[in-house]
């Protein structure tokens, strides 16, 4: 990293700086290497001191863009994604990303210009209330109001925003003081969070209670969610798996905490997963969930979820335990710190009986998809998981393509599968595919994408452009809102209200930014013209036209069971 370009002035101990200086020395204390955003008036000061800084600022073309790029960026790397755009439109347009890194618990850091301070709450040019509008999406946020605590504000905000269960935090910086000149203090400033005390080591009679529960159950399953991935526990999961021989099922943030080529391994369970997966876990004995938080697309009608099953639960929040489904031995702690206590605890027992009723699940219903004249999205998908051997850092935008990437890639290992999950987010596919090619430059990064989730942000294929980055976008074209017109197909007899699309000619748009466009209409050209992707430089767009009315399958109706799926064509 070069040099802070603020030295000369920090050498002299009678120098002062400016709120603007401090950010800048803060962030470069923090390791800060990549920014992502868009400037404005209010934020002037702080622009200027990146001009000649050695952190890289990429200019996005939307500032939801820069949040789901900074999302991907973390979700890639485990390191936070930091954003910094100007006040009033430009803040409250981080909104939904912000949202969407709150309900994942992504790391996320995001710096707001704001107008002066004797301007705050006169509705002046360009002001929004941002710590209260953002207040629900944050894990924290703040508000500056002396310039001498921006660099603790700063390291705070790294702090909460990385330690405990992760999320974003935001830093609003009135103009004014980031041009005020003040003394510096230390060149990092402690956190003064006197209430904020995450807790990291679980329980050890807890530990051994869950040990004692597995080690006695017939039919178990553990239930691995994303907090798996983010404590860096896949491979301690992987241990416990082998060890207890247990089969592993994975949430939609859990895919590639374990190995999908693995015998012990059920894949995604829930709306959308598999039968297996879902009859598992409905007639086990001992449920162990790892960093999951039951979501309502996992358990289908929480009243019907695993009935058989005692359920421990293993997370690092305390207000997750019980907040949805009630569990009958909490573990509160960190994943990986609780795992690597309970594994000297777990003793091997052979379970034939359970395996085999599991492999007689997967037998007789495994993730298939017809055929026909039309292009089916499984098909793709799969074809790009073994030209890419299934080792693609992979990022989705939401609505059935999701959900296929889901099932049909086939996931090998964590942080390769990025996605939003708990907000379900269109659009943010293609963003955080850009910010996960610049946490991880040598990996090939490919957006599985849908029509109408690509169109809400596809003004980011400029950054792609202006950054020379080699990101790949799969579009799956349906020309509809395709979850939209399944549900309306099989809900609403076909009523398809708004849900029909008139779409661009993407290939020619991919074209028009500066990127390279192909476009595919026939099954036969799947293969050529998924090569003719991935070895195409910089970045490109392959427009796939599919089966307008393919549906995903299994599916758990809402208000259902697991075990109650529509199997549709895979009856």
């Amino acid at each position: 990293m070069n040099p802070d370009p603020t030295a000369s002035i920090e050498s002299s101990s009678s120098a002062t700086l400016t709120g603007a200086q401090l950010f800048h020395r803060a962030l470069l204390n923090q390791g800060v290497e990549v920014m992502f955003g868009y400037p404005g008036g209010a934020a002037l000061p702080l622009f200027d001191v990146l001009h000649d800084s050695p952190i890289r600022f990429v200019l996005v073309r939307h500032e939801q863009g820069a949040a789901h790029m900074a999302d991907g960026y973390a979700r890639a790397s485990g390191r936070p994604g930091v954003v910094l755009v100007t006040s009033g439109p430009g803040a409250t347009n981080l909104v939904t990303g912000l949202a969407t890194a709150h309900f994942d618990s992504v790391p996320v850091v995001a710096f707001t210009g704001q107008v002066k301070s004797h301007l705050i709450g006169n509705d002046a040019f360009q002001e929004a209330d941002v710590t209260g509008i953002t207040r629900p999406v944050t894990k924290h946020n703040a508000l500056c109001r002396d310039a001498s605590a921006v660099a603790r504000m700063v390291n705070e905000a790294f702090f909460v925003a990385t330690t405990g269960r992760p999320g974003p935090v935001l830093v609003d910086l009135p103009v004014d003081l980031m041009n005020q000149p003040v003394t510096p203090g230390p060149g990092h400033e402690r956190p003064r969070l006197r209430g904020y005390k995450p807790r990291r080591h679980a329980h050890q009679g807890q530990i051994a209670k869950a040990a004692a529960a597995i080690n006695a159950a017939e039919r178990p399953v553990l239930y691995v969610g994303g907090g798996v991935i983010i404590s860096g526990a896949s491979e301690l999961v992987r241990q416990l798996a082998e060890r207890g021989n247990i089969p592993v099922t994975t949430t939609l943030l859990g895919l590639g905490a374990v190995d999908e080529t693995s015998p012990l391994a059920l894949r995604m369970l829930g709306m959308h997963g598999t039968a297996y997966a879902n009859y598992a876990v409905q007639e086990s004995d001992c449920l162990v969930a790892i960093g999951a938080r039951f979501d309502d697309r996992v358990t289908g009608d929480v009243t019907k979820f695993a009935p058989k099953a005692a359920i421990i639960h293993i997370d690092i929040d305390p207000a997750s335990i019980s907040k949805s489904v009630n569990v009958d031995l909490p573990v509160v702690g960190d994943a990986r710190d609780a795992l690597e206590h309970m594994l000297p605890l777990i003793e091997r027992r052979p379970r034939q009986a359970w395996f085999a009723r599991i492999e007689q699940w997967k037998r007789q219903h495994p993730l298939k998809y017809g055929h026909g004249e039309a292009i089916k999205p499984q098909a793709v998908i799969e074809q790009l998981g073994r030209l890419t051997d299934h080792d693609a850092l992979i990022t989705t935008g939401v609505g059935q393509h999701q959900m296929w990437a889901a099932q049909f890639y086939g996931w090998r290992r964590p942080r390769q599968m990025i996605t939003s999950g708990g907000l379900g987010t269109m659009g943010f596919g293609l963003p955080a595919a850009i910010g996960a090619q610049f946490a991880c430059p040598g990996r090939l990064v490919v957006d599985i994408d849908g029509d109408s989730s690509f169109q809400m942000t596809m003004s980011e294929l400029a950054t792609a452009v202006a950054c020379d980055l080699p990101v790949k976008v799969v579009l799956l074209n349906n020309n509809f809102q395709g979850m939209v017109r399944q549900w309306q197909q099989l809900f609403y007899d076909r009523r398809y209200s708004a849900s029909r699309m008139v779409n661009p000619n993407f290939a020619a748009l991919a074209d028009a930014f500066g990127a390279t466009g192909l476009r595919i209409d026939r099954p036969d050209q799947v293969g050529d013209g998924l090569n003719e992707l991935l070895t195409t430089e910089g970045p490109a767009v392959l427009e796939v036209l599919v089966d307008a009315e393919e549906n995903v399958y299994p599916m758990v109706p809402s208000g259902h069971g697991l075990d109650e799926m529509d199997l549709g064509s895979l009856a």
